[in-house]
């Protein structure tokens, strides 16, 4: 007998950081793809992010965006007080 219920949290993979605390970046084989609902542009900026309610202070997770929507993301993470650094890729 098979379960299709969900995966319980402690059956779930984990997500390894590098030890700067830093995600790696995603990989695909599309390349950096823009994360704005969509878009299917090359990502030409890093948004480097952090949930301060979940996440360590030093944990990055990355948004990746073209140049058309770097700042509507930059923005939405601003106004949650999430963004902390925008890199040039």
């Amino acid at each position: 007998m098979t379960s299709t219920g969900p995966v319980p949290p402690d059956a779930r993979p984990v997500t390894s950081t590098s030890p700067s605390g830093v995600d790696p970046l995603p990989t695909g084989p599309d390349g950096l793809r823009c994360s704005s609902r969509g878009c299917r542009n090359e990502a030409t900026y890093d948004l480097q992010w952090n949930n301060p309610k979940i996440h360590v202070p030093d944990r990055r997770k990355h948004w990746l965006a073209c140049t058309e929507h770097r700042d509507s993301l930059s923005q939405f993470l601003s106004a949650r007080g999430f963004l902390r650094e925008v890199l040039e890729l």
